[in-house]
């Protein structure tokens, strides 16, 4: 049987190509493409362990709706556990032969619209060359675990970048990829980054940035397409669908854009597959040049014209938003949604067969080749094994899986991984390892390429300054490198550059642009003034006449109070984050300066947010802001304050007072009665005491222009602390209808103080 050998993966040596085992580190399988080098897999199996040749190595009473990761003898999942108050996210490891749990990490769910039943969606990204792990969870804690459950760091992209996770659990998948691990969302944080689609690359050992990307248009949903890496025409390039219904191809070491192709009028989901110059990709809307929806694209990135690859074929009225298909011995066999499974040729895009109602009736997890079979879900409550031919395709096996409480439906929303003569897949309630005993591992090894070395000499192309984002505290420095890479987006050398400090742009509405940062550069070393808080900005290096560009950011440290006087009407505070597009300063006809919440624009995207203005890491503080909404027909909004990941709201329709922590479920919701009146400024104040064990949250609201009570208004305890968590304000607009504007939320008076006495 011919067998696909990828072009690129992982380096592990810059002399020699490496073999690894056939191990399942990428959610698609070592070649990215659904296909496994494995052979003598199970036709049949059962899951019950006293059936005759059940082919059941083990199986585990945990559930997830992802695809497993199997390293080193290892398996990897994310899932939830708990109920209600104690509900959370975890990463499980269990020993590949027997099922036993190793280790397990869990952590809380905040600041997400994302339901309780579609927790641990993300794929987990390994890495062979350090054996470590990356996982994406809902609040937007990105992890590098080591493989014993070690956290070797892990950012707060919510906090820290403004990252959105929208309703639906899209949120993207890591990739891992020489030094890097890259990451796409849809944010809002400060500066040049308004709402759009970003990828964001970090050292995959420090978790530092090393550039962002914003390949394409204004976002129309959140998406959760996992990118590919392969080389094409010398340049190694990260391809992947976008929020905007774009397919890109960037530059994985520089993330500069290479081109782009619009495939669809929606978000895109689902992951291309790659072979040689070829690329292949689905999705399941509306076409952008006509009303029918779904389409499957061949395209050829050797022959790019104006930015945009060639179009081999395509095929309208296939509509697969969610799996992603095979590629294998010239042949792409393309799930579509609703349970039918396409076979075309790849040359042509040509119906070879289709079965209607292959393996069921939703399809949400991607199918895997492997052994002559396909392993395939279907959402509810079955997994298949089929046998592909020439011109039609043969059920071999379906076993079904009845809930295991007789009520709950049992799905299965992710894809098998296959590696060393096994097959691991998890049901929403079990995980099942299957395969033949005495299997053997394949024998043909992954191939890893080689790093080709670049004459330091040649003429350099692009400039990349390290770190591309940062934080820098007041009176502190940080000191940037500059990396020059070639026209390939291979890396020359390091080099010297002239040093200086922009003029950012000014905001919209505004004259000029804000001041430069408050600080000095020489040498590649930034020293900030150490009296300023709250400040934005760049930093511009010049070489080899080149520019590149990054990004600092000067948090506030405690104690902090704004009022928003020295800031022009349009702009928003210096370093905040999630404010671009969602909050604005505003005068009042008194002549005062408050923060307004954005009310025109009806998307929860937009209407709901939280302002952020500190960092994730901030602990024992108190928060105070005054409030003011206003009512538009019979709505009120909700405002509030934020502290340790819980938020203190007034809710207006309902007037409710309510300190709750995760939007969506919520895990912590303490409410009590309320009424507050529209166009009266009213006090917030709000504060957590956590201790490993608990935390008890206390919040209190009083009108402004009255003394504050000494009592506590509301308070909770949350046995699942949030330990820490930036300060923010928070904000839900309503009442719009149409190009009508909704309620208004103003804010004034901030103030952060510890809470240590």
């Amino acid at each position: 049987m011919k067998r696909l050998i990828p072009l690129v993966f992982c380096v592990l040596a810059a002399c020699a190509a490496t073999t690894l085992a056939a191990d399942w580190y990428h959610w698609r399988g070592p070649w990215q493409t659904g296909v496994s080098p494995e052979q003598d897999l199970p036709s049949r199996w059962s899951p019950d362990p006293s059936a005759a040749d059940n082919n059941l190595i083990w199986k585990a009473p945990y559930g997830c709706r992802s695809t497993p990761l199997v390293m080193n003898g290892r398996v990897f999942i994310i899932n939830n556990v708990g109920h209600g108050i104690t509900e959370q996210e975890r990463v499980m490891c269990f020993d590949a032969d027997t099922g036993k749990v190793l280790w397990e990490q869990k952590f809380n769910v905040f600041h997400s619209d994302i339901v309780s039943v579609r927790l641990g969606w993300t794929n987990l990204a390994g890495d062979p060359a350090t054996g470590n792990i990356y996982a994406h969870g809902t609040s937007g804690l990105f992890f590098c675990f080591d493989r014993d459950g070690k956290i070797l760091w892990s950012r707060s992209l919510t906090e820290e970048f403004g990252r959105i996770s929208g309703y639906g659990g899209r949120i993207c998948s890591p990739i891992v990829d020489r030094d890097l691990v890259i990451i796409g969302m849809v944010n809002s944080s400060w500066g040049d980054q308004k709402g759009g689609c970003r990828w964001l690359a970090m050292d995959k050992k420090t978790g530092t940035p090393i550039w962002w990307q914003e390949p394409g248009g204004p976002p129309n949903d959140t998406f959760y397409s996992t990118p590919v890496i392969a080389t094409i025409g010398g340049q190694r390039l990260m391809i992947v669908g976008g929020a905007d219904g774009g397919l890109f191809a960037m530059k994985v070491a520089t993330g500069e854009k290479v081109w782009s192709f619009q495939l669809s009028t929606g978000a895109i989901n689902s992951a291309p597959v790659v072979d040689g110059n070829l690329i292949y990709m689905g999705h399941g809307v509306e076409n952008p040049d006509n009303n029918i929806q779904g389409r499957v694209v061949c395209l050829d990135a050797s022959k790019v014209e104006n930015g945009k690859p060639a179009l081999v074929w395509k095929r309208d009225g296939i509509k697969a938003p969610f799996a992603s298909p095979i590629l294998h011995e010239g042949r792409l066999y393309m799930p579509e949604f609703t349970g039918r499974l396409h076979c075309l040729s790849a040359a042509d895009g040509k119906s070879l067969w289709k079965r209607p109602f292959a393996y069921g009736r939703e399809a949400r997890g991607s199918p895997v080749y492997a052994d002559g079979k396909i392993y395939i879900c279907d959402v509810n409550s079955r997994f298949l094994i089929l046998q592909p031919g020439a011109a039609k395709c043969t059920e071999v096996h379906t076993q079904f899986f009845p809930a295991t409480d007789g009520t709950t439906a049992v799905e299965i929303n992710g894809s098998p991984a296959v590696a060393n003569g096994r097959v691991y897949f998890a049901t929403s309630e079990e995980f099942y390892c299957i395969g033949k005993k005495g299997a053997k591992p394949a024998p043909e090894p992954v191939v890893i390429e080689k790093v080709k070395e670049v004459d330091p000499q040649v003429k350099a192309a692009h400039l990349q300054v390290v770190p591309a984002d940062v934080v820098v505290y007041p009176g502190q420095s940080v000191t940037f490198k500059v990396r020059a890479f070639d026209d390939k987006g291979r890396f020359i050398r390091e080099v010297k550059a002239d040093w200086s400090l922009p003029t950012p742009p000014p905001p919209p509405g505004a004259v000029k642009g804000p001041p430069p940062l408050n600080a000095t550069i020489e040498g590649g070393t930034l020293s900030v003034a150490a009296k300023v808080n709250n400040q934005q900005g760049y930093v511009l290096a010049k070489a080899d006449g080149l520019v590149g560009k990054a990004r600092v950011r000067v948090p506030a440290r405690l104690p902090y109070r704004e009022d928003f006087e020295r800031y022009p009407n349009g702009a928003v505070p210096g370093g905040w984050v999630n404010t671009q597009g969602k909050y604005v300063i505003a005068t009042l006809k008194d002549g005062s300066k408050v923060l307004k919440k954005v009310n025109t624009k009806a998307s929860p995207l937009v209407a709901r947010g939280n302002a952020y203005f500190g960092m994730p890491d901030l602990k024992d503080y108190i928060i105070e802001a005054d409030v003011m909404g206003t009512k538009v027909g019979d709505d009120l909004p909700d405002m509030g304050v934020v502290a340790n990941r819980y938020t203190l709201i007034l809710a207006g329709n309902v007037q409710k007072l309510r300190i709750v922590s995760w939007d969506a479920l919520p895990r912590v919701d303490q409410t009590v009665s309320w009424p507050w009146q529209p166009n009266v400024w009213y006090r917030m104040k709000l504060t957590v005491e956590a201790k490993a064990d608990h935390a008890i949250v206390r919040g209190k609201v009083w009108p402004r222009d009255q003394k504050e009570p000494p009592e506590w208004t509301v308070e909770t305890k949350d046995p699942r602390p949030n330990i820490e968590g930036s300060p923010a304000l928070y904000g839900y607009v309503t009442g719009i209808v149409g190009n009508t504007p909704g309620t208004d939320i103003y804010y004034d008076n901030v103030s952060i103080v510890s809470n240590k006495k």
